[in-house]
């Protein structure tokens, strides 16, 4: 389901958020479907459950999830999923054009990429 890798600078909270919006958004976790509770993912990937808690906290925060007080954790629809990742990677992407920027890289260097990668 969820592969941690623990020599990632990541957190260990963000590789679970970003291990469980993959599956929302490719369908291998269907809108509506019960997640794992915090505990059963907490033994299986053999940590902290405040790790997933917080994961999960973060998750709803987004609308990828939502909770259904003493029912559990379900996906949100897709497409929700979806503008939440979209979202996040045009802030990531945002962030590292302004570090470029600062680098010394123009403009016109950034655009060409991005043509190049749209004949891809």
């Amino acid at each position: 389901m969820i592969n941690l890798n623990f020599r990632d600078s990541r957190p260990i909270y963000e590789q679970i958020k970003s291990g469980l919006l993959n599956l929302i958004v490719t369908g291998a976790i269907s809108p509506g479907e019960k997640l794992p509770s915090v505990r059963e993912l907490a033994v299986e990937l053999a940590i902290n459950p405040n790790t997933i808690q917080r994961a999960y906290r973060e998750l709803e925060q987004e609308g990828i999830i939502y909770s259904v007080p003493g029912k559990g954790s379900f996906a949100a629809e897709k497409g929700e999923a979806i503008e939440a990742k979209r979202a996040g990677a045009l802030e990531k992407f945002d962030e590292a054009v302004k570090e470029l920027t600062q680098l010394g890289v123009e403009i016109a260097e950034l655009i060409e990429r991005l043509k190049g990668r749209e004949k891809e």
